[in-house]
């Protein structure tokens, strides 16, 4: 027991060297066919997926960890324009000589780079495909802030794993078109995004084995806890992700 403590904590203190502020949120490990996955969730709606050595970040902002200890980026997926998921020092910091960076139109015209995707399109990068979702909202007098058409979000699949990042949305019809979806992030923070009836609602359209709500600022979790409690086939993983 002593060995597998001691395991543990020098575990926990590379993470930390490696990734800084990452350790709020433990790392989440997932086996692949081809190698694990591992999914640093880092705050609010930032992500870094680690697949078989490829480093995918989402949304990368500098306000939400120390970037100057994380690893450059092979991918980086940015699915809109606000300044709480585009931040133009991270992009620069994460950027190597061969890093893809994948963005819908609007982002491009504020970055000059990277490659555009529209709702609806795809591309195989690194041996991965990253399929563009639409992403925005629905309730009266809250389109402006996400219009139908402007926004992504992504779903990714990595081997036989596929993700469903969400982006900023609330729970639109085109949910219903998503197919075996291992992993998904879905936002909840009204009136930006979901509430935690529209997840639940959401989460019950295409039914991901394991959800991450996040982007959910100080909405109440236990509310999206008690909304699926009776659903056995969704397990929710609650990181800190305000």
């Amino acid at each position: 027991m002593k060995n597998v403590i001691y395991f543990y904590a020098c575990f926990l203190l590379l993470t930390t060297l490696a990734y800084g502020t990452l350790v709020k949120n433990t790392p989440d490990t997932i086996k692949t066919k081809k190698g694990n996955l591992i999914i640093h969730c880092i705050e609010h709606g930032s992500l870094m997926l680690d697949y078989h050595g490829i480093k995918i970040y989402v949304d990368p902002i500098g306000r939400y960890a120390d970037i100057s200890k994380m690893p450059k980026a092979d991918i980086i997926l940015i699915t809109h324009e606000h300044p709480d998921h585009l931040s133009e020092p991270a992009i620069r910091h994460f950027t190597k000589k061969g890093t893809d960076i994948i963005l819908n139109k609007s982002t491009f015209d504020i970055l000059k780079t990277g490659m555009v995707m529209a709702n609806g399109e795809s591309k195989t990068i690194k041996g991965i495909l990253i399929e563009a979702v639409p992403a925005y909202n629905t309730t009266p007098g809250r389109e402006k802030y996400h219009p139908k058409g402007r926004d992504n979000g992504y779903v990714l699949t990595l081997g036989e794993i596929r993700i469903y990042i969400a982006g900023d949305t609330e729970d639109i019809t085109e949910m219903k078109d998503l197919k075996n979806i291992d992993i998904a992030f879905l936002p909840m923070n009204q009136p930006w995004t979901m509430t935690p009836e529209q997840v639940a609602h959401s989460a019950k359209t295409f039914m991901p084995k394991i959800l991450y709500p996040y982007h959910y600022g100080d909405t109440d979790i236990s509310k999206l806890i008690e909304l699926l409690k009776d659903t056995k086939s969704i397990e929710i993983r609650i990181k800190d992700m305000k």
